[in-house]
Order: structure tokens, then C-alpha cells, then sequence
């Protein structure tokens, strides 16, 4: 059994005889995605103690953009305040505006947090049209036992 002798410049033989080809891969020209123009949608606050998160969703519930204050630069205790939930809501619904051409919304504001008023007058303030605000709170009908008493 004879090996074949590999020639440097040609690349490895092929079982055919010939060298093998090294092509370069033409680039693939992709159609420009036409961006999505949603002139209404759904504002979603969702204000916790600890953060508020604010989601623009189109009327359908795709997400069209977000923030929260965490990701607009807050840390620790500085993400619950009603100014790091105001900075997220300009931050969103600037996005939502200026991409997506969003003109009025309507909010659902759910979670006991510090933020939830200051987030509307943010979106107000933005230029976005407010339609209805609508509190989305989840309220237990008399769900879990609570704790039992503590005896000092």
C-alpha cells in the first residue's frame, strides 16, 4: 500500500486525482428588514420595591422596547426611587417613539413600588399620548395562611 504524496501548494488530494479547490464564500446580501411602525401600544409598570421594570409592548404583546432601572444605571437601593423609575419610562418610550414611531399608549401599572406614579408622568412627559391607565395589581382572595403569631 502506496501513500499518495501531499503537495503543499495544491491542498489534499481529493479521492477523484484532482486538488481540492479553496473557494472563497460570496457574501450574502440579505433584504433590509422594513421597520415595524406601531403608532399604539401597551405600557406595562411593573413596580416592585426593589426596581421597576417598563415594558412597551404593540397591541398584540410583542415587545417593542424596555427598561428598567437596573439597565438605565441605578444600583441597589437606588433602583427602587420614583427618579430611577422615571429615567427608565424616558428611556423606553423615547426608543419606542423615535424607532417605532409609537404616538399613544395605554398603562398597566401593577406592583406596590414607589415608582408607579413618577413612570406615568414620565411617559406623559415624553411625548407619548396617554389613552387609560389601568391598575393590573394581583390582589389574593384571601389565598395563603398567613405566618403565625409571633410570641415575644
Amino acid at each position: 500500500m502506496a501513500k499518495e504524496p501531499k503537495d503543499a501548494a495544491a491542498g489534499t488530494a481529493v479521492p477523484g486525482g484532482a486538488p481540492a479547490k479553496t473557494s472563497k464564500r460570496k457574501k450574502e446580501f440579505r433584504k433590509k428588514r422594513e421597520k415595524r411602525v406601531v403608532p399604539h401600544g401597551v405600557v406595562c409598570i411593573s413596580a416592585t420595591f426593589n426596581n421597576t421594570m417598563i415594558t412597551l409592548t404593540d397591541p398584540d404583546g410583542r415587545t417593542v422596547s424596555w427598561a428598567t432601572a437596573g439597565s438605565v444605571g441605578f444600583k441597589g437601593s437606588r433602583k427602587g426611587t420614583p427618579y430611577a423609575a422615571q429615567q427608565a419610562a424616558m428611556t423606553a418610550a423615547g426608543i419606542a417613539r423615535d424607532q417605532y414611531g409609537m404616538k399613544s399608549v395605554e398603562v398597566r401599572v401593577k406592583g406596590p413600588g414607589a415608582g408607579r406614579e413618577s413612570a406615568v408622568r414620565a411617559l406623559a412627559t415624553s411625548g407619548l399620548h396617554i389613552n387609560a391607565i389601568k391598575d393590573v395589581t394581583p390582589v389574593p382572595h384571601n389565598g395563603c395562611r398567613p405566618p403565625k403569631r409571633r410570641r415575644v
